[in-house]
This record gives structure tokens, C-alpha cells and sequence, in this order.
């Protein structure tokens, strides 16, 4: 079966910065199968007609004025079941020792990269993989982790990883909005009564729980938080 899988981060910043503002990098994976791309896409733009809300989809453009749309959105995600579902890793900055990576954070953020996508490939299946653009010294970085993946996971086949400007990648800038959600939930930063707060209450009522970190077997809204005390 073919699958692609959408991919979006939030908070690179924390493994260099000074002055960090949240615990929490965040890496997310929007995976469906391959054959109900178009039917997703063609949705959405429904609901931006519907809504007339046009633009890139980011969880930071959530406002009391779009929250319909949003919640519209989510929605629309969780009435796909296991057709649509969401992974991603939570790694706590205060914990990350650049030793593990030759210094290299670059290295650390593309291992794990890998993490995300590695416990979800499946054998027998097809994956195409979709990155918002990003500036890396090392221009090999996405050739190297497609190695990784297709030597890892040998009786499935990794047939390209592409990065694109999430801006023309509707799925990306959905996976981005899940992303935010979860990010917002796990690094403490909502704000009672705000619109954020409420479209992150919208989605934890569809799931029927708190957002937090999940089983490896939670197909639908999976959060891993990794902990890198023990080392790499």
C-alpha cells in the first residue's frame, strides 16, 4: 500500500538558544494512505469556502475570528479514523547533551527525525515523505535519512523524502495546526478562555482524553515524549 506522510516542527530553536521559552521540541507526522490525498485536499478547500478563510493554516493564525474553521478542521481530521493519523516526538531541551551528536545539533535534530518515522513503517508498504523547507548546512541531511530509513526498514520501501514550502503543502500546514496543539498542550503555554485553548479542547473531546504523551500502539493522536537522560 502507498502511503505520505507530512512533516512539521516546532521549536528547532531550543538546542541552540539561550534564553529558551518552552521545554519542548516538537516533531510531527501527518500519515495517510496515498489514495485519499485529493479527497482531503478537495475537503479542506470546502471548508475554507465555506468559512472563507484562505491563507496558510498555522496554529499560530488560530483567532476567535477563525475558530470555526479550525474546529472545522479538526473535525474533519478525526472523522477520517485511522486513515488520518498524527505521531509526534516531544524532546525536552534540558535534557539534550550535543556530546551524543559529535557536537553536530544538526545531526541530533535529523536522529530524531528518524524516530518520528521509523516506528510507523510498517513492511510491505510504500512511503512517500514530505518536509517543510528547511535551511540546513549539510545538504545532504534528507538523502541521509532516507538511507536510514530504507536500511532499517528493508522489507519496505522509502521511495523519496522532499522538502517543500509548506505554504503550497496544504497536509503540511495541517500537520503543522496538530502539531501546535500538542505543542501548546505539553510546554504549558495556553491561556484560559483564549481561542487556542478552546480549538485544544475541541480536539481532546473527539479523542475522549487529555492530550499527553501516548502508547506506541495509539494510532490516531500519538505524542512519544523522548527521555534522553539515560544518553542516545
Amino acid at each position: 500500500m502507498d502511503f505520505e506522510i507530512y512533516c512539521d516542527e516546532n521549536h528547532p530553536e531550543l538546542f541552540t538558544s539561550q534564553k529558551p521559552t518552552v521545554n519542548y521540541l516538537m516533531i510531527g507526522s501527518l500519515w495517510l494512505p496515498a489514495d485519499i490525498r485529493e479527497q482531503i485536499k478537495e475537503r479542506i478547500w470546502q471548508l475554507r469556502d465555506a468559512h472563507n478563510i484562505w491563507g496558510e493554516i498555522k496554529w499560530r493564525k488560530v483567532s476567535r475570528g477563525s475558530l470555526d474553521f479550525y474546529k472545522a478542521l479538526i473535525d474533519l481530521f478525526v472523522s477520517y479514523g485511522d486513515q488520518l493519523r498524527f505521531r509526534c516526538i516531544a524532546v525536552d531541551h534540558r535534557h539534550f547533551d550535543d556530546n551524543w551528536h559529535q557536537g553536530d545539533n544538526e545531526l541530533g535534530f535529523y536522529k530524531f527525525y528518524y524516530q518520528v518515522l521509523h516506528h510507523w513503517i510498517l513492511d510491505y508498504n510504500h512511503y512517500r515523505i514530505f518536509c517543510d523547507t528547511k535551511t540546513n548546512r549539510d545538504l545532504t541531511r534528507l538523502h541521509v535519512l532516507k538511507d536510514c530509513l530504507s536500511n532499517a526498514n528493508i522489507t519496505a520501501s522509502i521511495d523519496a523524502i522532499q522538502a517543500l514550502p509548506s505554504r503550497q503543502v496544504v497536509l503540511i500546514q495541517l500537520s503543522d495546526l496538530l502539531l501546535g496543539i500538542a505543542s501548546a498542550r505539553l510546554n504549558n503555554t495556553l491561556h484560559q478562555g483564549t481561542a487556542k485553548s478552546e480549538l485544544v479542547e475541541h480536539l481532546e473531546t473527539q479523542l475522549g482524553r487529555r492530550i499527553g504523551p501516548t502508547h506506541r500502539g495509539e494510532y490516531k493522536f500519538n505524542v512519544f515524549r523522548i527521555n534522553l537522560q539515560g544518553g542516545w
